[in-house]
């Protein structure tokens, strides 16, 4: 499972999501999408826990949440669903 992070501010470093989300278990993996032409923060980001179970309880404690300036949405990444013809496996997550 993977979970997605919205509403995040533009500021934020990868570190900023190890630090808070290292509460609920042993972070694995932190992506932080960037636009490709401007290099700037797309405003959320996907993040690997050690077990369903952390991920869960992180999503429990983090949906919702205000944090630097912004309410959080916290919840289980769905598979990325490409509007493009003969893209590839539409049921991988991209890292």
């Amino acid at each position: 499972m993977s979970i997605y992070v919205g509403n995040l501010d533009y500021g934020l470093e990868q570190d900023d999501l190890v630090e808070v989300f290292a509460e609920y278990g042993n972070v694995k993996r932190v992506y932080v999408p960037t636009d490709k032409e401007t290099g700037r923060k797309r405003g959320f980001a996907f993040v690997e826990l050690g077990t369903e179970e952390e991920e869960s309880a992180a999503i429990d404690a983090l949906d919702g949440a205000e944090w630097m300036g912004r309410t959080l949405k916290v919840n289980q990444a769905k598979p990325r669903e490409s509007n493009r013809s003969g893209s590839g496996d539409r049921r991988s997550f991209r890292f």
